[in-house]
């Protein structure tokens, strides 16, 4: 077996004005881009060209070109250094919590309804702290999780992912939208039975709320064979198509404000109790290195959302809403 030749290890200084350097594709733009001298900027490169023994750029008179291996090394190089960057906003959290980025995902059945408290409450009790808002569904935000783009979720659980630890924060029931002239319009007392055959609205397929208004539909009786439409990607369309007359749908109670608000020719209507209800929850890597940060966070929030309709859970609440 052929001994590779030993390479002299690249500095981070190298590694970033090289960076800068394939960014740009100008040695004096690249100075000014990472604050550094032009001369400084040329040495860096050229020694980690020594370092890597590669050629990592074209120099012309008129221009500078990335080689072959200039433009695969450059990907590596980009890779390496937002590693870094990373590393470092780690220990940033660790000595100084709240300060720094933190990326949370949030469902879009949750996103518009919970946000603006979850706004409020990082401009007033964590000004220092750099929240960064991504609403996707909840395959794509475990995913995130698992990979590292994410921080933290606030979606809908029991999840049952291992790896992941769920903060829960509050239950919520679910209510009946239906249009104005509707039988079950207005009441308090509607049974779950009453789900059985109505001609009823959802989100479209990868929305866990679809998926949790189907378990209820399912549990109430309702067979595979009752009508539903899907045609809408959004809470918002749903409730605009219920207002048409065209079937029922079923809202969080945090969404009715907003949704139901808007005018139209709706009425909400409320379950006998047990209504069923799903639970909300703040969720995280299990071991994460910023774990006492988050659980505070998740008290935080409980007390931010005591003013929703919400039944706000205590910080050792387990498992998922009664549905």
């Amino acid at each position: 077996m052929r001994t590779a030749k030993r390479l002299k290890q690249p500095s981070l200084a190298q590694l970033r004005a090289f960076a800068a350097v394939a960014e740009h594709l100008h040695f004096r733009d690249a100075a000014a881009a990472i604050g550094m001298s032009q001369p400084a900027l040329s040495g860096a490169v050229s020694a980690l060209e020594v370092a890597l023994g590669v050629q990592l750029l074209e120099r012309t008179t008129r221009r500078v070109l990335l080689s072959p291996a200039g433009e695969r090394l450059a990907v590596r190089a980009k890779a390496v250094l937002e590693a870094v960057g990373e590393l470092m906003e780690e220990a940033e959290a660790v000595r100084a919590p709240f300060t720094g980025v933190l990326r949370l995902g949030v469902i879009p059945t949750v996103a518009p309804y919970l946000l603006p408290n979850v706004l409020r409450l990082v401009h007033d009790r964590y000004p220092d702290l750099d929240l960064q808002v991504h609403e996707e569904q909840t395959s794509s935000l475990l995913e995130g999780l698992g990979a590292g783009r994410l921080d933290l979720l606030l979606l809908a659980v029991p999840l049952g992912v291992p790896g992941v630890t769920e903060l829960p924060l509050f239950d919520e029931d679910f209510v009946l939208v239906t249009p104005d002239d509707h039988w079950l319009g207005g009441r308090q007392d509607i049974p779950r039975e009453a789900l059985r055959e109505l001609h009823l609205l959802l989100l479209d397929e990868g929305h866990c709320l679809r998926d949790q208004a189907l378990d209820i539909c399912r549990e109430a009786g309702r067979t595979e064979g009752a009508p539903v439409t899907t045609t809408a990607a959004g809470l918002s369309t749903l409730v605009q198509l219920v207002a048409g007359g065209l079937g029922v749908t079923l809202l969080p109670r945090t969404a009715v404000d907003v949704e139901t608000g808007r005018g139209g020719r709706l009425q909400t209507g409320y379950f006998a109790e047990p209504a069923p209800a799903r639970r909300i929850a703040l969720a995280m890597r299990a071991g994460a290195a910023r774990q006492g940060e988050f659980v505070e966070f998740a008290q935080a929030l409980r007390e931010a959302m005591a003013v929703l309709p919400v039944r706000v859970l205590s910080a050792g609440a387990r498992g998922g809403a009664d549905s």
